[in-house]
């Protein structure tokens, strides 16, 4: 059998399943393995599944028609990755879904989740707490993108997610953080020559 213990214990926390409900969440997960560079979703076709990242660093993008790529999410272990609007009601996906490390995955299908919300109560509270947590998550990305200078948001992105600087390039947290690579290290040199 699979080892799903890291997503059951992700959601430990939220919900007790019995032994029936356990067997049923585990009988409609899979495990995928994805390499570098490779996609999982791409613009155009529907996200068929929600994807919980076992080991691994992953980001969400789009292309705007400046030609520029735009990062809006990122996720490494114990996260989440994906297209919501695409997953959740089944249409053309707008982001690209790229690994950035060579990754190991969950799964399950769209089928697979209404399956769940109809068979376990307690799911769905899950998937609304999850909901709530991106929605504010959001929220105060957007308020720190209107409300405060690159430097603010470079400091403020690093002590919230040390890990992410660890393992995304350079030029992924700068179209994260909304501004080139060039000013990033620049920020960042700053930063260093204060210190030292």
């Amino acid at each position: 059998m699979q080892d799903f213990s890291s997503i059951l214990s992700h959601i430990a926390p939220h919900i007790t399943l019995n032994e029936h409900d356990k067997e049923l969440f585990i009988s409609v997960l899979s495990i995928k393995k994805v390499k570098r560079k490779q996609f999982l979703e791409q613009p155009g076709y529907v996200s068929k599944y929600r994807t919980y990242v076992v080991e691994g660093a992953l980001r969400g993008f789009f292309i705007g028609i400046d030609g520029q790529e735009h990062t809006i999410s990122l996720a490494v272990d114990d996260g989440w990755i994906g297209d919501p609007g695409s997953f959740l009601y089944q249409e053309p996906a707008t982001l690209f879904i790229e690994a950035m490390e060579d990754s190991i995955l969950i799964q399950w299908s769209y089928e697979s989740e209404q399956l769940l919300l109809e068979e376990i109560p307690q799911f769905a509270m899950v998937m609304m707490k999850r909901a709530q947590q991106i929605a504010v998550m959001i929220q105060r990305r957007v308020i720190s993108q209107l409300s405060l200078s690159a430097e603010e948001r470079y400091e403020e992105f690093a002590a919230k997610y040390p890990v992410f600087l660890q393992r995304f390039p350079l030029y992924i947290i700068a179209s994260y953080l909304g501004m080139t690579r060039e000013f990033l290290s620049k920020i960042r040199n700053q930063k260093m020559n204060s210190k030292s």
